[in-house]
C-alpha cells in the first residue's frame, strides 16, 4: 500500500468515525425513546371534543438531553413544541438528569459509570459540562432560555406564579403556545454544594428530586446500593429547597428518602413520574401509604406512561393506574407524569394524548375529574408553590 493510499484511507477512517461520534445521540435516541404506535391517534367524538377544551400539563420529560432544537417537529422521540401544541399540552416541565448510569435495574443500577459524559461528548457540550454536573445542568436551562427567545412567542419559561399567570392570559388570546418549566432531576446536579441550590435557582430551575437513579450525598434511590434515606445533607437540601419556594420531587426516591421527606415538609411535594404499587408492583412505584402521604401534603402523583408505571404498554392502562390512585386520594391529587424522551418505550408521542382522555372516559371519571387530572391540577399547584 503506498503511503498516499494509506493517507487517504486513513482520513476516510477519520471522517467516518466522526460522523458516527456526532450521529450516536439520535442514534442512541431512536432506539431508546421509541413510540409503541406512530400517530395519528384516534378517539372517539366525545374524547376528541373534551380533549380540545382541556388545559394540559405533563410534570416530566427529559428532551432536553437529546440535543434536538424543540422549536422543530422530530421524526424521533416523543416530545417537541409543534407536538406538544398539537397534543394541547400548555405546560411542560422540561427534566435535566445529570448522571445516568451505564446500567441500570429496577433494583440495581451501576453507580460508578455516566452515560451522560458521552452525550456532553457527542453533542459537543462546552468544556465544563465534561466534569461538573452544576454545568451540565446551567448549559441546558441556557439551551431551553435561547429556544424560547427564538420561538416567536410559540414558547415561554415560567418562573414564577406570576408567570404563570400572565401566560394563561396570553394563551386564552393565543392558542398555540407552550409553557415550560426547568427541573432538576437528582441532586447530583449540585456538584456536592448545597450552595448550587441558589445557582440553579437563579438559572431558572424550579424542581429537583433528592435522588435519580443512584444513591447520593443527600439520600437514597429506589434503585440505589444501599437505598438509604435523607442523609443530614439531605435534610439542610430540603429546608433550603422549601425556604426558596423550590418544588421538592420525589420520582426515584427510596422508600426511606420518601417516608423521611415527608416526615419533615413544611409544604407540599410531589412525585413527578411515577406508577402506583396497586397496578403494576415493583420497587420504582409508590405504595398506597406513599401515595397517601403525598397526598397529605397537599401534593401531585404524576402517573407515568411506560410500562413499569403503568403496567401495560397503553393508555388505558395509564387509566387504571390513575383509578387506583385516585381512589386512593382523590383525583385532584393525580396528574400526568410521561417520562417523554426518558429512554423508555411510550404508547404514543405528545400529539397523542387524545388517548389518554379516552381512556380516562371509559374508566368511568366524570369530565370535571379528567380535567383536573389532564393539566388543572399541576396548574393550581404552580399557582400555589412557586415563588
Amino acid at each position: 500500500m503506498t503511503l498516499t493510499v494509506f493517507v487517504v484511507l486513513a482520513a476516510a477512517v477519520c471522517v467516518f468515525a466522526a460522523s458516527l461520534f456526532f450521529i450516536l445521540p439520535e442514534l442512541i435516541e431512536r432506539r431508546v425513546n421509541r413510540v409503541r404506535q406512530r400517530a395519528p391517534y384516534t378517539a372517539s367524538e366525545a374524547a376528541q371534543a373534551l380533549h380540545a377544551t382541556l388545559e394540559i400539563a405533563d410534570l416530566h420529560a427529559d428532551s432536553l438531553l437529546w440535543g434536538r432544537s424543540l422549536l422543530k417537529r422530530s421524526a424521533r422521540g416523543h416530545v417537541d413544541v409543534p407536538r406538544l401544541i398539537e397534543g394541547r399540552v400548555a405546560l411542560q416541565v422540561f427534566s435535566m438528569p445529570t448522571q445516568i448510569p451505564h446500567r441500570i435495574e429496577i433494583n440495581h443500577a451501576d453507580p460508578d459509570s455516566d452515560v451522560t459524559l458521552r452525550l456532553a461528548l457527542s453533542q459537543r457540550w462546552p468544556f465544563s459540562t465534561w466534569r461538573s454536573k452544576t454545568a451540565r445542568a446551567l448549559y441546558h436551562a441556557e439551551r431551553l432560555h435561547q429556544m424560547a427567545e427564538s420561538s416567536h412567542g410559540k414558547l415561554d419559561v415560567i418562573r414564577t406564579a406570576n408567570d404563570l399567570a400572565a401566560f394563561l392570559e396570553r394563551k386564552r388570546e393565543t392558542p398555540e403556545i407552550i409553557a415550560g418549566l426547568l427541573a432538576i432531576e437528582g441532586a447530583h446536579a449540585l456538584d456536592g454544594d448545597l450552595s448550587n441550590i441558589d445557582v440553579l435557582f437563579d438559572a431558572g430551575y424550579r424542581m429537583m428530586a433528592p435522588t435519580h437513579f443512584t444513591d447520593n450525598d443527600i439520600g437514597g434511590s429506589s434503585a440505589g446500593v444501599e437505598k438509604i434515606g435523607l442523609t443530614e445533607k439531605g435534610r439542610e437540601m430540603i429546608r433550603r429547597m422549601e425556604a426558596k419556594r423550590m418544588i421538592v420531587d420525589l420520582a426515584h426516591a427510596s422508600a426511606k428518602t420518601i417516608q423521611d421527606v415527608l416526615g419533615m415538609a413544611t409544604k407540599a411535594v410531589l412525585v413527578s413520574h411515577t406508577g402506583v404499587r396497586g397496578t403494576a408492583d415493583n420497587n420504582r412505584n409508590l405504595s398506597d401509604e406513599e401515595v397517601r402521604g403525598v397526598a397529605r401534603t397537599g401534593g401531585l402523583i404524576g402517573i407515568g406512561y411506560w410500562k413499569t408505571a403503568s403496567g401495560g404498554d397503553d393508555a388505558e392502562a395509564v387509566a387504571q393506574a390513575i383509578r387506583y390512585a385516585a381512589n386512593l386520594v382523590g383525583a385532584e391529587h393525580i396528574a400526568l407524569g410521561s417520562d417523554f424522551d426518558g429512554g423508555v418505550a411510550e404508547p404514543f408521542d405528545a400529539t397523542g394524548l387524545v388517548r389518554i382522555t379516552a381512556a380516562l372516559l371509559a374508566a368511568g371519571f366524570m369530565n370535571e375529574e379528567i380535567r383536573l387530572i389532564m393539566g388543572e391540577n399541576v396548574l393550581r399547584f404552580l399557582r400555589q408553590n412557586l415563588p
